[in-house]
């Protein structure tokens, strides 16, 4: 038996169909017919069609109850016949159709697209059920619902709503629109476009968030005025809902409403290239023939790499079409754009939005949330702001003190409320440059040192620059700073890069680290930015600007970087100088709040001979010259030259890694002292100072930490402090379980 196609129905006679469903079963009956239909709307006070019902039943003198009494028994004494049709209730029952409720909803259908819409509502059921033929005729128009009266509602709007399209300008022109900020260039080449006397069809390219529809919206407001262009009336936009369910009608419905007007379509890029389905194949030829012909005005939406994939190869269509490309606005332009939207916050949060919430929104949006340009951003990080305050028992102001408004009934959203949001959405502090924040910075050098021994010269060079970036002296577009880590081995450049992720950012999790022996060969661009449309990976997008896209606050580490491909080294030139990059997916990542560390062995055999002295340096200059062309070497803030460990500082060095075993020994309840004979044993067991500290990292793992783990499992009971100590043989392990602290000498 075959099935009713539900997505033919809004939700509304969806319900009305379930509950009518239930009805029929609640009478005994087989067949699911007009009556009972008829019934289920008369019981649903939330629809459309018991509104016209009683909207009439006012002016014809008639009561809604007296019409639903004798439905129900017309409904208990008929008998249909069955078309063989099914209706599939939401839980998975089925109602077999009588032949008139088939008709009925046929007809229902027909009026629907009579009306411009693809869904039946329950006003287009109604309408069906009082057509002479059906059974319900009879009982609806005694009372006057007849189908003229019916038309004559919905035509006024007194009883319908568009749930396929909407006309901006008639929104407008009913105030239901929102005032927009009208960014005025744009608008105007957007007119001028639309006031040809041949292919009045633009494509608006830009990225989501950078207020395409917001222009082609603004139009509106100037055709409601009656300053638009000559013969445009209206703009139809179509539901997202209707464009998934059925694009071939969706299509047919929206050109011939747009006729003496505009269609806008989001994402038009959908209706070029390769069709999945025959209804978007009829969809996309409706589309482009309407755009060559010039029924209608087409405005649709797109990013520059889509239309570069999808739309640019179409040549008859984008013959008759005008690209505008529309930018992301300005600081300025989205402090005026959010101000306007501030009513609706307001009104939709239940709060009062202070005016340092929209300045620190623009602010903090477009420094941090790099994956949506402006106004997007801003106005989803406020959005996101007024969730957190509304949300129950979560957010900042849990722990924070009572600010000079708490005792107002109505919450206010401030920049504290924004900056915690921020935070929330990118996991990354973005404080203000308080007073703390200026006496952390200027601990800055004495912060460094506590991780990174013997060099000085290096911490210093790195500081000048983030300070003078914090303090705002530097190009804003640029990165915090880009530098060149020059040294051998194990000196601490990498360790450098971490330690200046953590004392930045919170934590070292900030620190994006790439091999650059992993990027020797021209094709692995693609992994650094992602693949171009069309290729492998594309969805994916880059190990680079995808992190950065994600959160734009980092230190990244190229690590080796003379090994990597020259086309890497000119992505590198365009991030320092630009501190922008695109990827494969036409997303814009920002760097401006990245510190660039690169590091390089170019040069270590001098910088790690001490003889050398100050000659060191040039001629690990001169290799470096050789290797770099002049304009990338011109982009760096600061090439950075390490020294050799001297052995003090390798002391230092294992003191820091001691520290951090001893801490791992407390978390499991053990107090690990190593005396300073079984620190200087551990020191001689190093043979390889050439490399720096790696070896003491290994020297640690395998004669402290693995042996002391063989002791610990020795041990009948757990103690509460092992002593290190060290004689001509090696490493000695004493115990003391007592708290007296009486050492027992126990193995090694």
């Amino acid at each position: 038996m075959a099935t009713l196609n539900k997505d033919l129905l809004d939700a509304t006679t969806r319900r009305a169909l379930n509950r009518a469903s239930d009805i029929m079963r609640q009478m005994g009956k087989t067949l699911l017919m007009p009556e009972i239909a008829l019934l289920a709307l008369l019981r649903m006070p939330e629809s459309t069609a018991y509104r016209a019902i009683q909207k009439l039943a006012e002016s014809r003198g008639f009561k809604p109850a007296d019409l639903e009494r004798e439905t129900e028994a017309q409904a208990r004494a008929r008998e249909g016949r069955s078309a063989k049709f099914d209706y599939i209730t939401d839980q998975n029952a089925a109602a077999t159709l009588s032949d008139e409720m088939l008709i009925a909803l046929d007809e229902a259908r027909a009026i629907a697209l009579a009306h411009g819409e693809i869904y039946i509502g329950t006003e287009h059921l109604l309408g069906a059920l009082s057509q002479t033929g059906v059974s319900t005729a009879g009982l609806l128009q005694r009372k006057g619902v007849t189908p003229s009266a019916l038309a004559a509602l919905m035509l006024e709007g007194v009883v319908s709503k568009r749930t396929t399209t909407v006309d901006w300008v008639a929104e407008v022109k009913r105030g239901r629109l929102a005032p927009l900020f009208p960014r005025e260039r744009l608008l105007q080449e957007l007119v001028s476009v639309l006031s040809l006397a041949r292919g009045r069809n633009a494509f608006l390219v830009g990225m989501p968030g950078s207020g395409r529809r917001s222009l082609a919206q603004s139009l509106a407001f100037l055709v409601a005025e009656g300053k638009g262009p000559p013969g445009l009336e209206r703009i139809i936009e179509v539901s997202e809902s209707a464009w998934l369910d059925n694009p071939q009608l969706a299509m047919q419905v929206a050109l011939r409403q747009a006729e003496g007007g505009a269609l806008f379509i989001a994402n038009i890029h959908r209706f070029f290239g390769r069709a999945e389905t025959g209804a978007q194949m009829s969809a996309m030829k409706d589309l482009h023939k309407a755009m060559i012909e010039g029924a209608c005005a087409v405005i649709g939406a797109t990013t520059e790499v889509e239309y570069n994939e999808r739309i640019r190869a179409n040549a008859p269509v984008v013959e008759y079409a005008h690209v505008l490309h529309v930018p992301p606005a300005t600081p300025d332009e989205c402090l005026q754009i959010l101000s306007l939207h501030k009513p609706e916050f307001e009104r939709d949060y239940g709060f009062v939005v202070d005016d340092s919430a929209i300045k620190a929104a623009t602010t903090l949006a477009a420094r941090y949330i790099g994956a949506m340009p402006l106004p997007g951003a801003a106005v989803q990080v406020l959005h996101r702001a007024c969730a957190i305050v509304k949300g129950p028992g979560v957010g900042r102001r849990e722990s924070r003190a009572p600010a000079p408004h708490a005792q107002l009934t109505t919450s206010i959203i401030d920049a504290e409320d924004v900056t915690y949001a921020v935070s929330m959405m990118t996991g990354i502090p973005v404080t203000k440059l308080s007073k703390d924040e200026r006496a952390k910075y200027a601990q800055m050098v004495q912060a460094l040192q506590q991780r990174v021994i013997g060099q000085d010269d290096a911490i210093l060079a790195i500081s000048r620059a983030v300070k003078s970036a914090r303090v705002g002296l530097k190009d804003p577009k640029r990165p915090i700073g880009s530098f060149l880590f020059l040294g051998p081995s194990g000196v601490g450049k990498t360790e450098l890069a971490k330690a200046l992720a953590e004392f930045l950012f919170g934590n070292e999790d900030h620190l994006i680290a790439l091999d650059m022996t992993e990027y020797q060969k021209d094709d692995t661009i693609n992994r650094l930015i992602g693949s171009p449309p069309g290729y492998v990976g594309y969805e994916s997008g880059g190990q680079l600007t995808e992190k950065i896209l994600k959160s734009p606050y980092a230190v990244v580490l190229f690590d080796e970087v003379e090994k990597a491909h020259p086309r890497i080294l000119d992505i590198l030139l365009q991030v320092m100088e630009e501190g922008r990059l695109t990827d494969g997916q036409g997303r814009v990542a920002n760097f401006a709040e990245t510190v660039i560390i690169l590091t390089s062995n170019l040069g270590a055999p001098y910088l790690n001979d001490p003889t050398l002295g100050e000659q060191a340096h040039e001629l690990a200059m001169r290799d470096v010259r050789a290797f770099f062309r002049p304009e990338f070497l011109n982009r760096l803030d600061e090439i950075v030259m390490f020294k050799p460990l001297t052995p003090d500082a390798m002391a230092k060095i294992l003191d820091l890694m001691i520290a951090r075993e001893a801490k791992l020994a407390r978390a499991q309840g053990v107090v690990l002292e190593v005396t300073p004979e079984a620190r200087a044993w551990l020191l001689a067991q190093n043979t390889e100072p050439g490399l720096g500290a790696r070896p003491l990292r290994r020297i640690l793992q395998r004669q402290l930490r693995e042996k002391l783990a063989e002791y610990l499992l020795t041990l009948r009971a757990p103690p509460t402090h092992v002593l290190v100590d060290a004689d001509a043989q090696g490493l000695v392990y004493s115990v003391d379980r007592s708290s007296a602290g009486a050492l027992t000498r126990a193995g090694r």
